[in-house]
This record gives C-alpha cells, structure tokens and sequence, in this order.
C-alpha cells in the first residue's frame, strides 16, 4: 500500500485536499484502463466519515458492491442503502396468530417448503421474519429482518451505538427465548427488538414462536410485537437505488484504493496542532488515503486477459514493445538491433527476443508476456523495406516503413496511455 494523510486548519481544508486526492485516484484507474466503481464504504477501526473506495470490479474480488443502473450511486454491501417499498400496508387479518406445529424445521428454506405442502396458501421467505439473537457488550438483542433478507452486522454494531456484535451461542438462545436456534420470533419476546424497516410492511407473517418445533402464522409488526426500527438489512442485486429508485446491480470488486476524512481523533492525540487567531491551540483536521499498488497489478491483469495469457494495460506494462527477430541472416539481425536501439533512444521500454525459436514459439511467448506491442523483423518483409506491428489481443498486424517503424511504434504507445523516458 501506498499510504497518504493531510493535514488541514479546518473542516473545509479538509474537504478540500480529500477532493483533489480523490480526483487523482481517477485518473490513475482511468489510465490504468480499469473499470471501476468508487462507492461509499465502511472506514473500519480506524475511524472516519466521507468514506470512498475505488472497486475494480472482477468476479475474483473479495469485495461484493451494489451500484445503480440509472445514476452513480455505489457502495459495498457493508454500507449499501435501499429505497424502501412504497407500496401501502394492506390486507392484514383480523385474527390472533395462529400456533403452527413444525417438527423439525427451523431455517427459512425448510420451514417454507414444509407449510407450502401443508396447504399454507402464499407462504415464501418474504413472508417469513428471521429473528436473530445477538449479544452486543452486556446486551443481548432480537434482530429481525424479512426472511429473504440478511442481517448487516456493520450496520447493526452502529444501531446499537458502536462496538462488537457476535451471534449469540444455542446456550444463550434458548436462556433468552426458552427454544432452540430456529424456532425464535418477536412475538411475546421480553427482551430488545430491533427490526428492520422491511419487517413493518410484511403483512400476516410466518416466524418462530418461541418454543421448540413451532412457529406462528399471521404476525403483524405493530399489532402482535413492538420493535426498534433501523436499517439491518443486506443490500443486493434487484433492491431499489435510495437516490433515483433505479434498480441496483451486483458486482464483486478488489479494492485498489481509499479514501476518507479522520477529523480530528488522531492529531488531537499526537499533539498536531496550530495557534488559531486567538492564540487558541486548535487540533489539525486529517485526510487518509492509500492507494493498492501491487494489488491494483493484480487487479489489472483480472481485467486484462485471455486464454494466450496477460494483455498489459499500456501505462503499466512491463515493456511497451518486443521486437522479434525471424531469421538468422545478419541482414535481419542487424535490421532488428538497429531498431532495438532506436526505439530505446526514442525513450521506449523494450524486450529484445533473439533467440533461436521457431516465430510461432516467438510469438505464443510475447502473447503470454502480454507486452502491448509486437514488431517482428523479417527477411521477407525487410527486402520490401517493412516490419510487422502488431497489438496485443488483435489478430492482425500492420506492415511499416522500416524508416518510420520508431516513430509509429512511439505514437501507439502514447496513444494507449503509455509514458517515453527523456
């Protein structure tokens, strides 16, 4: 990692240099030739607000996002926000709830299954509440989220004001609901509820009752339990964008870069501090960032290949171009040092390939290599007064001058991104 801080005298200060070094994380990936997402994140124990990181999306990223399909909203699921349904509350049943006997059957999938075959007309998980027990500290917690859905611990930790948040153990479970894991519900609960926000629109609802091999039918939020609402709850792909109501997609990412504000907490306590106009000691306001640089390597050969091997991205490539000499005759040698050493004082990075391999050897090579560039030197295309320039990932090549071949090869590599020495 390449870690950064500033230090500002103020909240706008602050705002401010945290702008200009997420502009530049930018345009590195833009130059990198990366897609990636920025999205609102989670600063971790190191504290902080205006948290972003830069995702490069690869279906091997350990990271999973939701971004908008209609504006720019991003974020990781740890922090992910959804547009709550607007759809009205409707429908709910006059009757107490009902008692169902379940032998056996404590998750969502199996308790779904076992009521639909039982003759429970619309039962599925959106019509289940989950209820969780988790300890917080001293305090043990219900949770409770619509049965399609997951608990966001990250969110939860901050409902309950900060700090570690575990799931409570079997032993635990049943000294707080009197059941077994899998049979626990809000309804008659004693202790804290918190539920989600979904939980308030699911009408005549399934869910544990509180004692072993039974659940309950026709629960309603408000009427049969009382709960804290919060949002608890795991965003995902088909959820609505909270800016625009747009749909929101799913997308693995690895994090290349960070960036937030830390405030004050740290410079406080390393004593960084100025003399404001009065004379005043005032703490300085600080900015993190760190940027991935092996990983974003890793990052951009995940985006950047095919069954031949590597295609390097320009601006990071090992070598621009690799000339490839065909041919023993000291005509063909002498042709491919004279332009090794020409694009070598044009400012380029080259690989010299001389050995003595068949081309077709030659060139499985430089593919695997994934060098952008590829001049091959030739007796037959020398006695024409040509070489063979050819980019990596495209099946044909292009015949230039031999006395333009430095400058053409410059030319594509600037265009593609790629910086010359000098």
């Amino acid at each position: 990692m390449k870690d950064a801080y500033s230090f500002d005298l103020d909240e706008a200060g602050a705002m401010k240099s945290y702008g200009e070094m997420r502009e530049t994380y930018h345009r590195i990936f833009k130059r990198l030739g990366l897609d990636y997402r920025v999205v609102e994140a989670d600063s971790g124990a190191i504290g902080g607000k205006t948290s972003a990181e830069f995702q490069v999306l690869a279906q091997s990223g350990e990271d999973h996002i939701v971004a908008c399909t209609q504006c720019d909203y991003a974020a990781n699921v740890e922090v992910a926000e959804a547009q709550l349904s607007s759809e009205a509350r409707a429908g709910e049943s006059a009757g107490a709830p009902e008692k169902l006997h379940t032998p056996g059957v404590g998750s969502i999938e199996d308790v779904v299954a076992f009521l639909a075959k039982a003759g429970h007309a619309g039962v599925s998980a959106a019509r289940m509440l989950k209820s969780l027990v988790y300890v917080s500290g001293n305090r043990t917690v219900m949770v409770v989220v619509r049965g399609d859905h997951q608990v966001n611990e990250i969110k939860l930790a901050k409902a309950l004001g900060g700090g570690e948040v575990h799931l409570a153990s079997e032993a635990e479970v049943r000294r707080a609901t009197g059941a077994a894991v899998g049979f626990a519900g809000p309804v008659g609960f004693r202790g804290e509820i918190l539920a989600d926000h979904a939980v308030a629109n699911v009408v005549d609802a399934f869910t544990g009752a509180n004692e072993a091999d039974h659940h309950l039918a026709r629960v309603n939020f408000g009427r049969d339990f009382q709960a804290t609402l919060a949002d608890l709850r795991m965003v995902g792909a088909g959820d609505l964008c909270p800016r625009c109501g747009g749909a929101l997609a799913a997308y693995q990412g690895i994090e290349g870069g960070h960036v937030f504000v830390l405030g004050t907490h740290y410079s406080a306590k390393m004593n960084a501090v100025y003399l404001d106009d009065t004379g005043k000691e005032v703490p300085m306001v600080m900015g993190c960032y760190g940027i991935g640089v092996s990983r974003l390597v890793a990052a951009a050969i995940e985006q950047n290949h095919d069954a031949d091997g590597i295609a390097w991205p320009m601006a990071i490539a090992p070598y621009h171009v690799i000339v490839t000499s065909l041919g023993k005759e000291d005509a063909v040698r002498e042709a491919a040092e004279r332009v090794y050493e020409g694009l070598r004082a044009r400012g380029l990075e080259v690989l010299y390939d001389d050995r003595d391999e068949r081309p077709g050897v030659k060139f499985k090579d430089a593919d695997l290599l994934g060098i952008p560039l590829r001049l091959t030197v030739g007796g037959k295309g020398l006695a024409q007064g040509s070489l063979e320039l050819k980019r990596r990932g495209e099946k044909e090549f292009t015949l230039v001058p031999v006395t333009e071949a430095v400058e053409r090869v410059a030319a594509a590599v600037i265009e593609a991104g790629g910086s010359l020495r000098g």
